[in-house]
Parts: C-alpha cells; sequence; structure tokens
C-alpha cells in the first residue's frame, strides 16, 4: 500500500497538543491533503503531477501520505503545476490550492 493510499490519517495524543511536533505534524497532514485533493481534483495520477513539478513519484507519494513539512520552494512547485496559489490559515493548520483568478 502506498503511503498516499492513507494520506493524512495520524492521530496525535494529549500530550502532544500544543507542541511544536504537533504543529509541525499538523502542517504535514495538512499539506499532503492539499496536495492530494488538488491532484485527484484534476484528474492527475502521480506520475502526472510529479513531472509537472519536476518532483519524482516517491516525493509525491512521501507529500500525499503527510511525510514531508511544506517548504516554500515546494509550495512554489506545486502552485505553478495547479496554477494556483497556496492559501494557508495558521490558525487551524488548513491549506488549500485555490485556482488563480482568470
Amino acid at each position: 500500500m502506498r503511503s498516499s493510499d492513507r494520506h493524512g490519517r495520524w492521530e496525535l495524543t494529549d500530550d502532544w497538543e500544543g507542541s511544536p511536533e504537533e504543529s509541525a505534524a499538523r502542517w504535514q497532514v495538512a499539506f499532503g491533503e492539499a496536495v492530494y485533493g488538488s491532484r485527484t481534483a484534476r484528474g492527475w495520477s502521480e506520475a502526472e503531477l510529479a513531472e509537472r513539478t519536476g518532483l519524482t513519484e516517491d516525493e509525491i507519494d512521501r507529500i500525499e501520505g503527510s511525510g514531508v513539512y511544506p517548504t516554500v520552494p515546494l509550495l512554489e512547485a506545486l502552485g505553478r503545476a495547479f496554477d494556483a496559489v497556496a492559501e494557508i490559515d495558521g490558525t487551524d493548520h488548513a491549506m488549500t490550492f485555490a485556482d488563480r483568478a482568470a
């Protein structure tokens, strides 16, 4: 089973609440869900997204499996591929890729 088949399925325990580790994990989950949702909404395979971003399929799989912390270069590459902008809500650890206005 590829990690993207279980994307965003981390469970955080109470002792993590408010910790830097919790915040990092929540951003990784939000990032994975945003990439997976944007890719599947377009009907693209992981291979197609990898080709459009210059990343490997394994890198896309790790991102969608919540195994990668979002960085500016990754957000830029994915934004270009999706022709979208990354929208980030720091209060909820929420992230989406919003289509650019035509």
